[in-house]
């Protein structure tokens, strides 16, 4: 079949506007498949890409969280079929390398080497192009911020039917990122007492499995009362207005002997040197939030080897995505995860820069980038 038309929100350097414009998408090679987008989320990592805290090639054609429907095979895929239902991944693991054969996926060396840094697919090629011919890269073997897109087999994540996917997309980073970050990273025990800096999406997203994992105390942090709110109906026993006085002192206030864990959400330098300094006696600071490229943070390294405390970086809440994404979704099926308190509304495509900006200002969670005319109930085919 010949190449396709499909519209696309892209960024062509860092700070310029994003522009949705028709862009060309190739059909799926050996072990790839296309997928219709029925809706993407708008996450801090695209923002961070747009403001150009992150260096990758452009330009790209944005957006790395996403649900859809899948409409054509490439050769080889043989486990998926058109019409199915599936939650994107932006580590479409190898299943060679060193790192995958460890069973860590979400470490691939062949994403962290060639798919992230490269802008590209497994093989090392884009399948977008502009009209011209001009290049066009992938952002994290994604770039959901399309109509249609086309990824790595293992990018797609087979889910059920009956999940609604303008819901379950904010599972394929946010909610696999926060969640996995409790169960997986920092494997939190029942009855830990457990602070969160941050109550985005992700942030949120780790409440829940705090409250998921039979945390003792739950300790939201934020600026913003609204998300302090939401916090409480997710799981936070208690909560921290960061914007009244000294976080560490009002974190050791509600937990005088320290915390257990403390999650840093945001990824800025002074919200990890918080995290750290929260601590108590065995205590660890996971790393969720991602900072700008180059920052470096300051903490004493005497008192945390007395104190047998630790530092936890985690990349995608430690997820094997075709295992824990399902999982999630059922979670969400049975009422035991609010996804919907981690929405804050639905927008079309074409307002993928004003999504951008409310994120940027702190007005919006998650906020969906919904396709209503992709075509996802027709034109599916098998190669």
């Amino acid at each position: 079949m010949a190449p396709e038309l499909v519209r696309a929100a892209v960024l062509r350097g860092p700070g310029e506007a994003i522009e949705i414009t028709d862009v060309v998408l190739d059909e799926p090679r050996a072990g790839e498949i296309e997928v219709a987008i029925t809706a993407a989320g708008v996450c801090g990592s695209d923002l961070h890409v747009v403001v150009g805290d992150w260096e990758v090639p452009m330009p790209v054609v944005l957006g790395h969280e996403g649900a859809g429907v899948v409409t054509r095979l490439g050769p080889q895929v043989d486990d998926l079929a058109p019409g199915e239902h599936v939650v994107l991944s932006w580590v479409p693991q190898c299943g060679r390398c060193r790192q995958c054969e460890a069973r860590r996926p979400w470490q691939c060396e062949l994403v962290a080497e060639v798919v992230a840094p490269g802008g590209v697919l497994h093989d090392g090629s884009s399948r977008w192009s502009a009209t011209d011919g001009g290049p066009l890269h992938h952002y994290l073997g994604v770039s959901s911020f399309a109509e249609r897109v086309v990824v790595p087999r293992s990018g797609a994540v087979r889910i059920r039917d009956d999940a609604p996917l303008d819901v379950v997309a904010v599972v394929g980073c946010a909610v696999a990122t926060g969640v996995g970050a409790v169960q997986n990273t920092a494997q939190v025990p029942e009855g830990a007492t457990v602070a969160v800096i941050g109550c985005g999406g992700v942030g949120l997203s780790v409440v829940q499995g705090a409250r998921l994992a039979k945390a003792g105390r739950i300790v939201a942090v934020d600026v913003n009362p609204d998300k302090l709110q939401l916090a409480r109906r997710v799981g936070a026993t208690d909560v921290v207005d960061a914007s009244a006085g000294d976080t560490i002192a009002a974190l050791r206030d509600a937990v005088p002997e320290g915390l257990d864990f403390v999650f840093d959400a945001i990824g800025r330098i002074e919200t990890t040197e918080q995290a750290i300094a929260a601590l108590g006696l065995g205590g660890a600071a996971v790393i969720v939030g991602l900072p700008p490229t180059g920052t470096t943070a300051r903490f004493d390294p005497l008192a945390l080897a007395e104190a047998n405390q630790r530092i936890l970086g985690s990349n995608y809440g430690s997820v094997d995505p075709q295992r824990d994404i399902p999982r999630l979704v059922d979670l969400y099926m049975e009422g035991e995860l609010d996804l919907d308190a981690l929405i804050s509304g639905r927008r079309p495509l074409e307002e993928a820069a004003a999504a951008l900006d409310d994120l940027a200002a702190g007005r919006t969670l998650r906020t969906l980038l919904v396709n209503h005319n992709t075509g996802a109930g027709d034109d599916v085919d098998q190669k």
